[in-house]
């Protein structure tokens, strides 16, 4: 589990490509001051598994490789990595340590693009203090999304301030901007989305419970279509399923 408080931006060293999979290695020494082979690294929002041994990470300190499956490339924003690219790194979180933003698991539900930038009021210093950032959603994760609710933004655990239909909004203060991804990031690259778990279980516990209600099935009338709605939506036909 991680919280979505970015601890570095890190650099893409290396990618090498195996066929049905990739190797990639990842320069981050705050990230790596600790590790251990076999531990967990948040990549851009994706959970990844350091494969360095104790002594390799000795040997090369500030670095970790990583393997990453075709099923995590096709499905996720690091098939766009490349030499040079700078990404989030995050360690996973400690039990008992503060939780500064919310629960991320690391998992990714969908990518979505940057539309746009439009930039808050400017600071003496005549940069904006904040910056309003408005990406693309999929159909299917829109109903996740709520005003004020936590959404997951390549690892960056923000608040949304707008949840259209199809994108939403986010606000970033200059901290965001400069030690993350984000303050960077071009119109029409790619992101990871991650939304929040507890909505998913709320989802599946009322649609297990509206089945149960009607025996099994979803009924007739007004409630017969919410519930059958909400099976369409997850995909679900009947309790356990």
């Amino acid at each position: 589990m991680f919280t979505g408080i970015i601890e570095e931006l890190g650099e893409v060293l290396s990618i090498e490509d195996l066929g049905d999979s990739a190797r990639i290695r990842l320069r981050g020494p705050l990230t790596t001051a600790d590790a251990h082979e076999g531990q967990s690294i948040a990549v851009n929002g994706v959970c990844l598994t350091v494969l360095d041994t104790d002594a390799e990470l000795a040997a090369q300190p500030g670095e970790f490789s990583a393997d990453v499956m075709r099923e995590t490339l096709e499905r996720s924003s690091l098939a766009a990595l490349a030499v040079g690219s700078r990404v989030n790194l995050e360690r996973a979180m400690a039990l008992g340590a503060r939780l500064g933003g919310h629960l991320v698991q690391g998992h990714v539900d969908g990518t979505a693009e940057l539309l746009s930038r439009t930039p808050g009021e400017a600071g003496a210093d005549g940069t904006p203090q904040w910056e309003v950032l408005r990406f693309s959603l999929p159909a299917d994760l829109s109903r996740y999304l709520v005003e004020k609710g936590s959404i997951t933004v390549d690892g960056i655990s923000l608040t949304v301030v707008e949840a259209a239909r199809d994108s939403f909004t986010v606000s970033l203060i200059p901290a965001t901007l400069a030690h993350t991804t984000l303050g960077a990031k071009e119109i029409g690259q790619p992101v990871n989305l991650e939304v929040d778990v507890i909505a998913k279980y709320v989802e599946r516990m009322l649609t297990d419970r509206a089945f149960d209600l009607n025996g099994g099935s979803a009924g007739t009338g007004a409630d017969a279509r919410d519930v059958q709605a909400l099976a369409d939506a997850t995909g679900r036909t009947r309790p356990g399923v």
